[in-house]
């Protein structure tokens, strides 16, 4: 009995290291697509906060958010009395826009990157890959630690190995995947 308690604890670490793996991936993902690239990004919106009757608010969230071409992003608020208010954060997030307002709707052309913006966001994207890849390793070290310890209070070699085996795995397939993402990611930025 103490040997399947043993057991269904060292699977349980497994998954949630797992868990971790696929959440720091999940993290990155949705960074990356705040990131500019030269088209409209709505998205990029979600992170932009707006003082609505006291509660921080996203754009998106009291307003429709669209995308009528590649290079033009309109927003209509649902109250006509915050678009000075939207119009502002939008200015205050420094995302490289300049909104135009005309008392319906903020209108906003998308600016060409340069091509020194283009590297500058890539090496950022880059920072944001490494960092969740040093999360994902981390969690590793942190699992096998744990698999380890229960070892040493009588956790079978054999299957505290297969445990090091399946935490490994899912290490190298979420650190691919991130590659993968950034990979995309960069093509997607320097292309003009």
């Amino acid at each position: 009995m103490a040997e399947q308690n043993q057991i269904d604890q060292a699977k349980k670490i497994i998954a949630d290291s797992k868990e971790m793996m696929d959440a720091c991936v999940e993290f990155f993902d949705e960074d990356l697509k705040t990131y500019r690239a030269g088209k409209a990004n709505l998205q990029v919106f979600n992170t932009v906060l707006v003082n609505y009757y006291g509660t921080m608010t996203p754009v998106p969230q009291m307003s429709s958010v669209s995308s009528p071409d590649a290079k033009t992003i309109l927003i209509q608020p649902w109250e006509k009395s915050q678009i000075q208010a939207i119009e502002k954060a939008i200015m205050a997030a420094n995302l490289g826009y300049n909104p135009q307002n005309n008392g319906e709707v903020i209108r906003i052309t998308i600016p060409a990157l340069t091509e020194e913006r283009r590297r500058e966001l890539v090496k950022t994207a880059r920072t944001s890959g490494e960092e969740q890849k040093v999360n994902i390793r981390n969690e590793r070290r942190d699992a096998i630690e744990k698999l380890k310890n229960m070892k040493k209070s009588g956790l079978p070699e054999d299957l505290e190995a297969d445990g090091e085996d399946d935490i490994q795995k899912a290490t190298n397939d979420s650190i691919k995947k991130i590659d993968d993402l950034l990979s995309l990611k960069e093509k997607e930025i320097m292309t003009v």
